[in-house]
C-alpha cells in the first residue's frame, strides 16, 4: 500500500511541477517561451546529473575503499546488491564525524554508496545493513534520476519567472501588470522548490520501505535512523543545501534554509512506518 501511494504521489507531484512550468510559459508568451528556459535549465542539470557523484563525494572528502579496508561494510554492500539484483556500487568512506550516508550516480551501473566515519563508529552491523539497503533502494529505483528531472523543471520555472519579471515575453498576455510579474517571481520558484522537496520526501519513504524488505525487517533501519538523527543534531556536516536531500537523514548544516524547507520526512514518522512492517 505504501509503495503504491508513494509512487502515485511522486507522479502527481511531477505532473503538478510540469503544469506549473507550462502555465508560466504561456503567461510569458506561449509555448515557445518554454524552449530557451528548458534548454538552459536542462544543460545545467545534465551537467549536475553526470557529475553529481564526483561533486558529492568530493564535498565530504570521500575515499573509495576495497574489501581489505573495511570487510564488514564492503561485504554488506556486495551481499545486499546481489539480493537487490543490481550491480555492486563503488564503496566510499568519508572522514566526517557526523554520522550519515548517501548514494549517488546516474544509474545502477554508475553508482556509489558512501558512509561517514561517524556512522561506522555509531551503528551495529544490523543497523549498518539497514542503512545500506535503504541507499541501494535509491540506486535500484533511480531516485537520483527522478531528483534530477525535478531539478530541471524547478530550475526552468525559476528562469521563466525571472524572464517575466524583467520584461521578457508578450506583455499583452500578462496585461502589462508589474504586480503579477513580481508575485510570480516570488511565489513560482518557491512553489517549485516545495514540490521538489515533497518529491524528495516521498522517495525517502519508498527507500525506507524497500530497504526494510531487502533485509527482512524494518527494525534495524528504524534503530539506525533514531541514532543517526540524535547524533546529527549535534554534529554539523558542512554540505551545500542543494545536496541535503541525498543523505539518509537531513544533515545539520547550521542553515536556516535546511530547517524551513525539509528535504526528509519527520524521523518519527519514518520510524513508525518501519516498525509497523
Amino acid at each position: 500500500m505504501y509503495k503504491i501511494w508513494n509512487n502515485f504521489k511522486t507522479m502527481l507531484l511531477m505532473s503538478v511541477l510540469m503544469g506549473l512550468c507550462i502555465g508560466i510559459g504561456y503567461l510569458i508568451g506561449g509555448p515557445q517561451a518554454l524552449i530557451p528556459a528548458l534548454i538552459i535549465g536542462g544543460v545545467m542539470n545534465l551537467i549536475a546529473f553526470f557529475f553529481s557523484d564526483k561533486i558529492a563525494l568530493a564535498t565530504v572528502r570521500a575515499v573509495e575503499i576495497s574489501e581489505q579496508d573495511d570487510p564488514a561494510l564492503w561485504n554488506a554492500v556486495r551481499m545486499l546488491s546481489e539480493q537487490a539484483q543490481i550491480p555492486m556500487p563503488r564503496v566510499y568512506i568519508s572522514p566526517a564525524a557526523a554520522p550519515n550516508a548517501f548514494a549517488t550516480g546516474r544509474s545502477p551501473r554508475h553508482s556509489a554508496v558512501c558512509v561517514t566515519a561517524g556512522l561506522r563508529r555509531l551503528l551495529t552491523n544490523d543497523e549498518l545493513a539497514g542503512v545500506i539497503a535503504h541507499e541501494l533502494s535509491h540506486v535500484k529505483h533511480r531516485d537520483i534520476l527522478i531528483s534530477s528531472v525535478a531539478a530541471v523543471i524547478a530550475g526552468a520555472i525559476s528562469i521563466l519567472s525571472y524572464t517575466m519579471f524583467w520584461g521578457g515575453g508578450d506583455r499583452n498576455r500578462r496585461g502589462g501588470n508589474p504586480l503579477i510579474a513580481l508575485l510570480l517571481v516570488i511565489f513560482a520558484p518557491m512553489a517549485a522548490s516545495l514540490i521538489q522537496l515533497a518529491i524528495s520526501r516521498s522517495r525517502e519513504f519508498e527507500a525506507d520501505r524497500s530497504g526494510a524488505n531487502l533485509v527482512g525487517s524494518g527494525r534495524p533501519l528504524a534503530s539506525a535512523l533514531q541514532k543517526l538523527d540524535n547524533a546529527s543534531r549535534n554534529i554539523p556536516l558542512p554540505v551545500p543545501d542543494s545536496q541535503a536531500n541525498m543523505f539518509i537523514v537531513a544533515p545539520f548544516t547550521g542553515s536556516s534554509f535546511a530547517r524551513l524547507f525539509m528535504t526528509h520526512p519527520p524521523i518519527e514518522e519514518r520510524i513508525e512506518r518501519l516498525l509497523e512492517m
